[in-house]
């Protein structure tokens, strides 16, 4: 029996589309970052064993349809999902102040792309339902861990949502569903606890993908650092008053692009991989999704970062440059970017292999934190601040005296080069900060798209080539956001940057830097005091360069749509809230209002299942192409083939649409989901007049299984003409694992 395999060709397209320092603040700088050049310093303590904490965990399902929708990160039409490889899922963090309760922050990493502000707000107007004013803007933060294999469409803002022809409320659904669901378990789970934190170095699970753009920061802040990349994995240990463990958040800084975008199976990338490894690891015997332990791996400053840690090579066959290492300064392959691709460490295999890697060396790292002896125990005051921060024209004053603003939202040209991970089309390229358009065809055609930028639009962007003047864009609605979240986290000495955007890897630096800095000289915090970086979380405000980087025009310069004051104004603003995360701090910080509401205005041009039908002479469910007789072993794939139906019509949310069972003397017994990384789903449509479908199920026997009796179970539901939704189920002939 032979069933195609998946694609996993090296295809990638991207999401399209010197101001040098005065002596004061280069001694600032330098100051702050004398502390945070290595990994920030963590003296082993203890834990405290009263529990001074209340902690709670909780996890989700928001895994939207996997069929006839596009996926977000790359924003590449043709990425439209086929199935599943593995859930989505939320993964709620609560850790209250056990003398004062309601002093708590609430922290949410979700298996999503980014965080959006329809997303959060509607979570926000439940929880306020459910639970008053206890879960604010202030102390909830909704963070993404940036996995480019997700469901997409679920974004308010237009620009996101060209790819996915406009929102797709089934996806945002699932995820608001999904994480109210793991709010509410760590909520009604909330017991005494303590928190501990560590670090470790990892290695080779990471690469910068704009290296051309880093070498344009300071050689003496460069010096500072032994890479171009962060390798720090930081770990935030969840235990109960006992002192066993209940769950962890790892901090570690690596794009969600293992998986190529042309892979049409939906999927958590290398994050979500991490956290099935860790939860499982823990208990190996709970379904994933069922589990009470919750890890949680975090996006950090993701910006020009890439797990394709072997670097960008030409894939152009029969052309002198092909498998060679691509142009350096512009990703380039004989002068244009498409052939330019990343290669993962699973380059020979697959990148699902690549993706397995990457996912287990966060998992490993993160282990020899958590169960080393050199972790410290947190303690301290809860706090949180947030203000709504207009972007549009935030002017404000730097270190040096001199005044800066920001600029209404536009993108590069080098947008539309797209990046290692993701190559753009046509003759764009990174690197593109020319005045003159390299081809004049696309200064005519910008303009049918996007309101010409003014002068004074220009020379706030230079020396960036606007190739979208998205943020002068508001019809039908708004394209880019203007107004993001501001917003921090503080338990004891432990602060989280909770960031709107992708911050490259110098760009985290100087922020962590500079807020540990204010923090220490602001008296909120001694020397202990740990920073991180949490993002793209609540709001997506795209890419946050240096201002060095942004001169480069790469793609994370490109992407800055805020202009080359991004990371200033940034640093500016959370430096404001420092003050309130003080011990005995009073009041709310001033604030910009709220983004408009975007979401009651989006288009969909997403149709809806209209029907399905068996064909003629057979039954949804029925085998079309069975197991093999003969016994399988570790290592083989297991293959059956079912007639289908559409899996939008039910998203089996905190389910399954498929299960391997083995016999026991007692029935058959589950053994694996729909959520394990060696099961995939794949739906294919056969007619779209008939209505009918296929769907391959597929298990690669990992080592270590059992022999005995198996069979694959397929959980399907059809839609009849008149719209009514039957639920049923197919199964293979039983088949013997040696």
């Amino acid at each position: 029996m032979y069933l195609p395999p998946f694609s996993t060709a090296l295809a990638d397209s991207a999401f399209p589309f010197n101001w040098i320092y005065d002596a004061m603040r280069l001694f600032v700088v330098y100051l702050a970052a004398f502390f945070t050049a290595s990994p920030q310093a963590i003296e082993a303590q203890g834990s405290n064993s009263s529990g001074e904490y209340l902690i709670g965990l909780g996890i989700g399902d928001v895994t939207g349809p996997v069929v006839e929708t596009n996926m977000m990160g790359y924003a590449y039409l043709p990425q439209t999902d086929t199935g599943l490889h593995m859930r989505q899922r939320s993964r709620a963090f609560i850790v209250a102040d056990a003398s004062n309760p309601s002093e708590r922050v609430l922290f949410i990493n979700s298996d999503i792309c980014m965080g959006d502000t329809g997303i959060r707000r509607t979570i926000l107007s439940s929880l306020q339902s459910s639970y008053g004013n206890l879960y604010t803007p202030a102390n909830t933060a909704l963070v993404g861990t940036h996995a480019h294999s997700g469901v997409g469409g679920y974004l308010e803002n237009l620009l996101p949502q060209v790819t996915s022809l406009g929102y797709v409320n089934a996806t945002a659904a699932a995820i608001v569903s999904g994480t109210l669901k793991a709010i509410a378990d760590a909520h009604n789970s909330l017991v005494p606890g303590n928190l501990k934190l560590g670090n470790t170095t990892l290695l080779n699970a990471n690469r910068n993908r704009s290296p051309s753009a880093y070498l344009a920061n300071p050689e003496w802040e460069r010096a500072m650092y032994e890479g171009n990349q962060d390798t720090t994995v930081t770990v935030l240990g969840f235990e109960n008053a006992d002192g066993d463990a209940t769950g962890l958040l790892s901090f570690f800084p690596v794009h969600g692009t293992s998986l190529y975008e042309n892979n049409t199976l939906v999927s958590g990338d290398n994050k979500g991989m991490a956290a099935w490894m860790y939860e499982s690891y823990i208990e190996p015997s709970s379904m994933p999704g069922n589990n009470s332990f919750v890890a949680g791996f975090v996006q950090s400053n993701v910006g020009d970062t890439t797990p394709n840690t072997l670097g960008a090579y030409c894939e152009s066959p029969g052309k002198p440059w092909d498998g060679q290492p691509c142009e350096f300064e512009h990703s380039t392959c004989g002068n244009r970017t498409e052939d330019c691709h990343g290669r993962g460490p699973g380059f020979n295999i697959s990148d699902f292999e690549s993706n397995r890697i990457i996912g287990q060396a966060q998992f490993e790292a993160t282990r020899t934190v958590m169960e080393g002896s050199n972790m410290t125990a947190v303690s301290g005051s809860v706090r949180s601040a947030h203000v709504y921060l207009d972007m549009t024209n935030y002017s404000f004053t730097l270190p040096n005296g001199t005044l800066a603003k920001t600029c209404p939202a536009a993108l590069g040209y080098s947008f539309a080069g797209g990046t290692t991970d993701g190559p753009g089309a046509f003759d764009f390229i990174q690197g593109d900060n020319s005045s003159q358009s390299q081809n004049p065809f696309w200064e005519v055609v910008k303009r049918f798209i996007t309101p010409a930028p003014s002068e004074e639009q220009i020379a706030c962007h230079h020396p960036k080539p606007i190739l979208l003047n998205s943020g002068y864009n508001h019809q039908p609605y708004d394209w880019s956001p203007g107004t993001v979240d501001v917003q921090m986290l503080r338990v004891g000495q432990f602060v989280i940057l909770v960031m709107p955007g992708e911050l490259t890897t110098m760009a985290g630096r100087r922020m962590r830097n500079a807020l540990r800095a204010k923090l220490i000289a602001e008296g909120v915090l001694d020397d202990r005091a740990y920073v991180v970086i949490a993002g793209p979380a609540n709001t997506y405000g795209h890419y946050i360069t240096t201002r060095e980087e942004y001169g480069v025009q790469r793609y994370e310069g490109a992407s800055t749509i805020f202009g080359p004051a991004t990371l200033d104004a940034y640093i500016h603003k959370y430096s404001e809230l420092v003050p309130y995360l003080g011990d005995s701090a009073t009041g709310m910080p001033s604030s910009n209002a709220a983004p408009p509401e975007q979401t009651s205005k989006a288009i969909s041009l997403q149709t809806s299942v209209v029907v399905d039908n068996p064909p003629i002479f057979k039954h949804f469910g029925d085998v079309l192409v069975d197991v093999e007789s003969s016994p399988y072993h570790a290592g083989d794939t297991v293959a059956a083939r079912f007639v289908g139906a559409n899996p939008r019509n039910n998203l089996r949310l905190e389910g399954t649409f498929l299960t391997v069972d083995r016999q026991t003397n007692t029935g058959w017994v589950v053994v694996r989901t729909d959520s394990h990384p060696s099961t995939t789903y794949q739906w294919n449509r056969t007619s779209k007049v008939l209505g009918t479908s296929t769907v391959d199920i597929r298990w690669t026997i990992e080592d270590g299984t059992p022999a005995g009796t198996y069979r694959i179970t397929y959980y399907g539901d059809s839609k009849s003409l008149l719209g009514s939704i039957s639920a049923f189920t197919g199964e293979s002939s039983s088949f013997i694992v040696g």
